[in-house]
């Protein structure tokens, strides 16, 4: 069951966090704020409103017709999605992930995805408080969900404003990870085409 974000919350905590830093949440330029803010992180964190089955039902749209087959010949047949943007919030500093870059491969199990069903299942599972590792391990599991396939693949790199913007401060920092399931994880020569198609 899909939840609803508390907007009226997030304005009473925002004002209270201004507050907390010194300033004046009464004054012109932050009157407003605490609203901006709420709409904000309705819309960037939508993906924490459903589970992963719920948006495996949302972006599931598939198509059939000529893909009875697909993935059966050799089972090394896949579609790839290759570097969807999106970005995140990093759960423990809430601070922004950025320059992400998303790529999905399956392997067909008798039907196709819509194209841009893969690109909205990744956006949607970034827009939670996430760890890089954990998006890719999200977005493995819709798309297993979504694709009735369990060869699924996700590669992602991304900068960390943690990393970039505070603490250790090192702006040229890229973190990559790989989410490999059934074939993508045992047969070697699918992850060597896959790598090079993603480089």
């Amino acid at each position: 069951m899909s939840k609803a974000i508390d907007t009226k919350a997030i304005e009473e905590h925002v004002r209270g966090l201004l507050t907390a830093l010194g300033d004046n949440p009464d004054r012109e330029g932050l009157a407003e704020t605490p609203q901006r803010v709420a709409r904000m992180y309705a819309e960037v964190f939508e993906g924490m409103c459903y589970s992963n089955k719920e948006i495996a039902e949302m972006f599931g749209k598939s198509f059939s017709d000529g893909f009875e087959n697909a993935g059966t010949s050799d089972g090394t047949d896949f579609v790839l999605v290759k570097d969807i943007e999106t970005f995140s919030f990093c759960e423990h500093h809430m601070a922004l992930m950025y320059d992400m870059k998303i790529s999905v491969a399956y392997i067909p199990n008798g039907k196709v995805l819509g194209l841009s069903k893969i690109a909205r299942i990744a956006d949607m599972a970034a827009k939670r408080l996430q760890l890089q590792e954990r998006i890719g391990t999200d977005i493995a599991e819709i798309m297993q969900l979504a694709s009735g396939s369990e060869d699924v693949a996700v590669l992602i790199s991304a900068n960390h404003s943690c990393m970039t913007a505070r603490g250790i401060k090192k702006p040229s920092s890229q973190t990559r990870t790989i989410t490999l399931r059934e074939k993508f994880r045992t047969d070697t020569a699918l992850q060597n085409r896959l790598l090079q198609m993603t480089r």
